[in-house]
């Protein structure tokens, strides 16, 4: 569980050892065009990102790390698969964190040289470990690619580098299979204390990406166990820290920022009710210093008790629209003022 989960330092970040849940996101540019790279983690960092991670597939994106780091203001993680020249070439050019599967870099010579580099520039190991990327004789032993599997060739991995003296690990597991993504983290949150990044691989699009991560990820983190995660979806990689966001606020894992919530609508809506929801969810996002709930409701008539539960909130229909706040109706507009109305609360607002 998380309390109970070993301490890793990412750069000028802490996670496990009940530290606060951080939320992790991964470029989609090509690495060494530095500065797209850094546009699109400042981007990143603006939606709440915690920590980004990078690939580092050439010399030229290894090299680049240094570059990026100057730039930016949260972790960088280099992600190598196969070359473990570019894992130590990042590390020295700056990576707060490298990802890794120690079984595909080459045998026990090159992980002792990645082990030995990560020592002298205090840098920790993500060991990756994915269902699509199982071992055969696991495949075999298991009768196909299950939870077991993962599990154990994720020890494994971990045991190569404990056998190098080195501790500085965090595990990540991951499947595009919900319910074997969870099993997964179940089994292996009783085997081990380093700390865990959770997260459901190759989610989907952005509709069925995020369903597929809330209900996965959601059952694991009710349950206490994760120390980092990512929503993995396909499209730009701002999305997938909104999504974090609203999970582990939804959880109780996170306080603070804005809350926005809206009815359904129904046969009594008069207004384009889904065009303001969205709006205020725009409008929301320049606020998120603020902790406060916001409610847009599609009519005036259930629109206060609706949003009684709100500090704040607007409802509208027939050409005009309410302000409410705390339950109470304190202002009638005309209809195409609420959003401005809205705003300039939001504005003046003191917690």
């Amino acid at each position: 569980m998380r309390e109970h989960t070993k301490v890793v330092k990412i750069g000028n970040r802490i996670i496990g050892g009940g530290n606060p849940i951080l939320i992790q996101s991964m470029t989609n540019t090509k690495t060494e065009d530095v500065e797209a790279t850094v546009n699109q983690i400042l981007q990143l960092e603006k939606a709440g990102c915690d920590i980004i991670r990078s690939t580092a597939n050439n010399n030229e994106a290894a090299e680049a790390f240094s570059k990026i780091k100057e730039k930016i203001h949260i972790p960088i993680v280099a992600d190598i698969h196969f070359d473990y020249r570019l894992a130590i070439k990042a590390m020295e050019h700056g990576a707060d964190k490298i990802r890794i599967n120690p079984g595909n870099i080459g045998g026990v010579d090159n992980i002792k040289k990645v082990v030995d580099t990560a020592k002298k520039y205090h840098v920790p190991i993500r060991v990756g470990v994915n269902s699509g990327s199982l071992e055969r004789n696991l495949i075999e032993k298991y009768g196909g690619v299950t939870a077991e599997g993962i599990v154990e060739s994720a020890m494994d991995k971990v045991r190569m580098l404990e056998e190098q003296d080195f501790d500085d690990i965090v595990i990540s597991i991951k499947s595009s299979d919900v319910l074997m993504c969870v099993k997964a983290h179940e089994l292996i949150a009783q085997q081990t204390d380093h700390p865990l990044h959770v997260g459901i691989t190759e989610a989907g699009t952005l509709t069925r990406g995020n369903i597929k991560s809330a209900a996965g990820l959601g059952i694991i983190l009710y349950q206490g166990i994760g120390d980092t995660i990512r929503v993995s979806l396909t499209g730009d990689p701002v999305n997938e820290v909104v999504s974090a966001k609203l999970i582990l606020k939804t959880l109780g894992l996170r306080t603070g920022g804005i809350e926005v919530v809206s009815c359904p609508t129904c046969g009594r809506t008069s207004i384009d009710l889904i065009g303001l929801a969205n709006k205020v969810e725009t409008l929301a996002a320049d606020y998120e210093h603020l902790n406060i709930k916001i409610a847009v409701m599609g009519c005036v008539v259930n629109g206060p008790g609706e949003a009684r539960e709100a500090d704040i909130g607007i409802a509208g229909g027939n050409g005009e629209g309410i302000l409410i706040k705390h339950g109470e109706v304190v202002k009638k507009v005309p209809e195409e003022q609420l959003l401005s109305v809205l705003e300039n609360e939001l504005r003046n607002w003191e917690n």
